[in-house]
C-alpha cells in the first residue's frame, strides 16, 4: 500500500514538472521556436486543430518562423488565429506561406520574462509540496490503520522528502536553462 502511495506521488510530480516544461516552451525567447504556436488552435473544417496539423512549420533563421499551410485557403484562418492569440507577433503572407518575424527583446522585457518564469516555477514548487503533503497524510493514515509500522512510516516519509527535493531540483534546472535562453542576446 505504501509503495503505491509513493508511486502515485512520483507520477503526479512528473506530470507537474512536465506541464511546467511545456509552459516554458511557449515562452518567447530571443530565438524563434515553433513551440510558441503550440497553444494556438484554428478551425479546420469545424474541428479545432493546432497549426502544426494543417501546415509545415519551419525556422529558417534565428528570428523567423515560416508557416506553409497545406491548403492555400487556410492562410487567412491561420493569420487570424495568430493575431487573436496575443503572442505579440504580426503575421505577413506572400500568398503561399506566412512569415512571423520575432523582434529582438529589450533588456527590460527579458527581465520581465525571467520574473514570470520564476513565478511559474515557484507555483510549481508549491504544487509539488502539496503533492508531498497529500502523500504523507496517506502514509500516516496507513500507520494509524496499522497497515504499516511507525518505523516504516519514518522511512517512507524520508523517501517522500527525498523525492520531493529531487523534483524541486528538476524545476530549478528547468528555470536555469530557460533563464539562460531568455537572457541570451
Amino acid at each position: 500500500m505504501a509503495k503505491t502511495v509513493i508511486a502515485d506521488m512520483k507520477s503526479h510530480m512528473e506530470k507537474t514538472v512536465s506541464v511546467l516544461k511545456g509552459e516554458f516552451q511557449k515562452i518567447r525567447t530571443g530565438r524563434a521556436s515553433t513551440g510558441i504556436l503550440d497553444s494556438i488552435r484554428i478551425d479546420y473544417y469545424g474541428n479545432p486543430a493546432p497549426i502544426s496539423q494543417v501546415a509545415t512549420l519551419a525556422v529558417p533563421e534565428a528570428r523567423t518562423i515560416i508557416i506553409s499551410p497545406w491548403e492555400s485557403k487556410m492562410i487567412a484562418i491561420i493569420e487570424k488565429a495568430i493575431l487573436n492569440s496575443n503572442i505579440g507577433l504580426t503575421p505577413s503572407n506572400d500568398g503561399k506561406a506566412i512569415r512571423l518575424n520575432l523582434p529582438p527583446l529589450t533588456e527590460e522585457r527579458r527581465k520581465e520574462i525571467v520574473k514570470d518564469i520564476k513565478k511559474k516555477a515557484e507555483d510549481d514548487k508549491v504544487a509539488l509540496r502539496n503533492i508531498r503533503r497529500d502523500a504523507i497524510d496517506k502514509l500516516k493514515k496507513l500507520e494509524k490503520d496499522k497497515a504499516i509500522t511507525e518505523d516504516e512510516l519514518k522511512r517512507f516519509e524520508k523517501d517522500v522528502q527525498d523525492t520531493t527535493k529531487a523534483f524541486e531540483a528538476k524545476v530549478d534546472e528547468a528555470v536555469a536553462h530557460k533563464e539562460k535562453e531568455v537572457m541570451e542576446v
